[in-house]
């Protein structure tokens, strides 16, 4: 048999302790402002911080754009607003969950 989830006890295989910290995570907040010599940067707010840097890895890839997760958010340069909620559901996080301002 193979390891135990301390969590909620069910083997590693079938664990749900992930997905279910997704849906229970806080309202996801993603916005863009313009920073120094006209030029976008997307913040993304909400992410629990165990999660940041994976997040921000694959964000960075699929968009290919640069950026950095600090302070709590994650900042990507370039205006990816549109793109976001898609992404971020593609990520395993709840729709309802995603706001876009």
């Amino acid at each position: 048999m193979g390891e135990i989830c301390p969590i909620c006890g069910l083997p590693k295989e079938i664990c749900v302790c992930e997905v279910l910290e997704k849906e229970e995570a806080q309202k996801i907040k993603v916005y863009v402002v313009k920073k120094k010599f006209r030029k976008f940067m997307t913040i993304i707010e909400g992410i629990e911080k165990n999660k940041l840097e994976k997040t921000v890895k694959e964000l960075k890839h699929k968009l290919a754009c640069g950026g950095t997760s600090k302070e709590g958010h994650i900042e990507l340069q370039g205006d990816h607003k549109s793109k976001m909620k898609g992404l971020l559901i593609w990520l395993g996080y709840p729709e309802e969950s995603i706001t876009i301002v």
